[in-house]
């Protein structure tokens, strides 16, 4: 018997503009001064600002005393309704000021120092514009590109990305639809990337290459149905169960040993004599920490003052259809610009503040050194700062910071942590360090076994269990201790 249920319910929706909020968040500096440069082709009511002369300032500054105490108590607001805007608001150099990119007022001219490839991700966003996919698509492709990690391996779930973009307005995707985007993706170049473990990145790499078809066939099959005895070179097991001859399983084996398990890392040979930028210089004055947003060639944008004139002198006229129709783009596009600008800074005011909550909890690495990181996850800083740990999860994606301990990218600094016998805790970058170190120094004939290790840290007063041991050694890429053996 159908039934008649009402439910009310809360949901956040995101507006447009705190969509392009999101979307510039995300975006380092290079790529943001392309996108800077994009806009202004774009909004004819936006315009770069051009150094002025000295006689052309002290005009401007004559100009802005007779209007400065008009204009300090005036503010920005946005409005979605049809009433007319107050153009004398923006007509002043004062309140430009306030609506301008802000950069960064060191006028030291910063020298990028590290050799790098071009980035990955804007590799495989292009390929993804080839697509020519819906808005709501592509969307989604940026936010599964945006958190690939750095060896090209997506770690969230497609479920989870889905769930997060419901919250912007108008936006709705179909897991299946989004399933088949994310396959799409694994066949970009390079093959295998945003796969979501080995196997189904060496499964990709292997559907989509070109080798002997009867290799091809038996390798798909023990990936699928032996995958694990594979991980654990169970060879005879697996000869026995495939019914094999040595040579078919020493080729089979070789093809699957032949993919690449991390696509994101040195599979892209688009090597180019650009250079990192860090995003964020910190440096240290006295006793003093000082943080710098690495933006001084980052274009400073405006709005255009003849358009807002004609702007303000199409609203006075009496309005025929042909004047109507110039207003609405008018009224458009300074709409759009003034979003554009206020997203700017936003943007550069919440990197900030995720910087300065990055330098705080981390102040003894900065200090000392990686040894000293602490144990810390995206949550601590959205806590610290008040913002969620999706918006944190933006600003570190592919984002870099220069220090006197080097250039890290944000991600480097979140790890989780491991109780000590101090009752501290110690971050699982350093855990996995020691693990590396003390695996590099064993006796080659008589290598440690996963529970020898973990007794090692434990003695060191790292609480590690024998399953935690074998996790990190996987990530080192460290084989097991029998693997390991060295015959002389």
């Amino acid at each position: 018997m159908l039934s008649l249920n009402q439910r009310l319910s809360q949901q956040q929706k995101l507006s447009p503009q705190q969509i392009q909020y999101q979307k510039l968040l995300q975006l380092n500096n290079l790529s943001l001064e392309q996108r800077i440069k994009t806009e202004l082709e774009l909004n004819p009511l936006l315009e770069e600002e051009m150094e002025m002369s000295l006689e052309q300032d002290e005009k401007e500054k004559e100009a802005e005393t007779e209007t400065e105490k008009e204009s300090e108590s005036d503010e920005v607001e946005v409005k979605d309704s049809d009433d007319e805007f107050d153009i004398e608001d923006y007509m002043n150099d004062d309140e430009y000021d306030q609506d301008r990119v802000n950069r960064s007022n060191d006028d030291e001219i910063y020298t990028p120092i590290a050799t790098s490839r071009t980035s990955l991700r804007d590799h495989i966003t292009d390929q993804l514009r080839m697509l020519n996919l819906d808005e709501n698509l592509e969307i989604l492709g940026e936010e599964i590109i945006g958190n690939l990690d750095e060896d090209g391996y997506l770690k969230r779930g497609i479920e989870e990305l889905v769930k997060e973009l419901d919250m912007f307005e108008h936006i709705k995707i179909d897991v299946t639809e989004a399933e088949d985007l994310l396959k799409k993706i694994q066949k970009f170049d390079p093959i295998g990337i945003a796969c979501r473990s080995l196997k189904e990145c060496l499964l990709v790499q292997l559907q989509e290459g070109k080798a002997d078809q009867y290799y091809k066939y038996l390798a798909i099959k023990m990936l699928e149905e032996y995958y694990d005895d594979f991980a654990k070179r169970r060879f005879d097991f697996i000869k026995q169960k495939m019914n094999l001859t040595d040579d078919s399983l020493k080729e089979t084996v070789e093809l699957i040993q032949s993919m690449n398990p991390k696509p994101g890392e040195g599979s892209i040979d688009l090597i180019e004599s650009n250079q990192i930028t860090p995003d964020f210089l910190v440096e240290k004055n006295d006793d003093s920490w000082t943080i710098t947003l690495n933006d001084k060639s980052m274009p400073s944008v405006t709005i255009n003052k003849n358009y807002l004139e004609m702007f303000d002198s199409n609203k006075r006229i009496k309005k025929n259809q042909r004047d109507k129709e110039t207003y609405k783009f008018l009224r458009e596009k300074f709409e759009s610009a003034r979003w554009f600008i206020a997203c700017i800074q936003q943007r550069r005011e919440t990197l900030m503040k995720v910087m300065r909550a990055i330098l705080e909890t981390q102040y003894m690495f900065f200090e000392k050194g990686p040894k000293l990181l602490r144990p810390m996850i995206y949550k601590d800083i959205a806590e610290i700062i008040n913002m969620d740990i999706s918006t944190i999860s933006r600003v570190v994606n592919g984002k870099y910071v220069q220090s006197p301990q080097g250039i890290h990218e944000l991600k480097y600094f979140f790890s989780e942590g491991l109780p000590t016998d101090d009752g501290e805790e110690v971050s699982n970058k350093h855990i996995r360090e020691r693990l590396k170190e003390i695996i590099e120094s064993e006796d080659k004939k008589n290598p440690y076994s996963d529970d020898k290790l973990a007794d090692i840290l434990n003695n060191e007063g790292i609480k590690v269990a024998r399953r935690t041991i074998a996790k990190y050694r996987d990530l080192l890429k460290l084989p097991i201790a029998r693997l390991r053996k060295q015959v002389m």
